[in-house]
């Protein structure tokens, strides 16, 4: 099967939800993927395919989405596998990195020593809306003395110019994603569109 093939099938997986959560988002909801394992595992392959010659150390996911990327790819690849969690879900010693969100900020936490200084690491998500979380991400792997060498996602909503805002606060880091997809509805455009 062809790369446009496989990637066609993963698309084809992806359910679109309009008006969720809020009028004019149109919500690409990539459980319908999970529920298909041919289209999970070739989204899998795919990832795994491209950074089996990465040199990575450490493989990095965020709650909630990109736990269901993360460790399939961390153990394809026989790497570590660190989730990066919201407050107060890990049980040790955390670093913490404060991001902002549309109305006040959230934060992501990670267990002290789990990426060690000077470790190449991978993060992944599912999606990339504004690149706000992703950013967080990099930060948080870097107070840890990691190297965040890229981000990945399945799905890039290119409207909302995340790569380019996370290239900008983030610009040694690579950005990759395997689909882009409009999440706004056309009628919608001139609206507030944050997902």
């Amino acid at each position: 099967m062809s790369l446009a093939e496989r990637l066609s099938q993963v698309r084809a997986s992806i359910r679109v939800i309009p008006d969720w959560p809020k009028p004019g988002i149109l919500f690409q909801d990539i459980t319908t993927l999970l529920l298909d394992p041919v289209a999970y595992r070739t989204c899998t392959d795919l990832l795994v395919e491209r950074y089996r010659s990465h040199k990575l150390d450490v493989v990095v996911a965020f709650e909630s989405r990109g736990f269901f990327f993360g460790p399939p790819i961390a153990l394809a690849l026989g790497l570590p596998f660190v989730p990066l969690r919201k407050p107060k879900k890990l049980p040790g010693p955390t670093l913490s990195e404060k991001y902002a969100l549309e109305y006040g900020e959230d934060a992501l936490e990670m267990h002290v020593g789990a990426v060690k200084p000077g470790q190449r690491v991978l993060l992944v998500d599912d999606l990339i809306a504004t690149g706000g979380t992703l950013a967080a991400g990099a930060r948080l792997v870097r107070a840890a003395g990691g190297e965040p060498v890229e981000a990945c996602a399945i799905i890039e909503l290119p409207e909302l110019h995340g790569r380019s805002k996370l290239s900008s606060l983030v610009p040694d880091m690579s950005i990759f994603t395997l689909l882009e997809i409009d999440g706004v509805e056309p009628s919608h455009e001139d609206g507030d569109t944050r997902v």
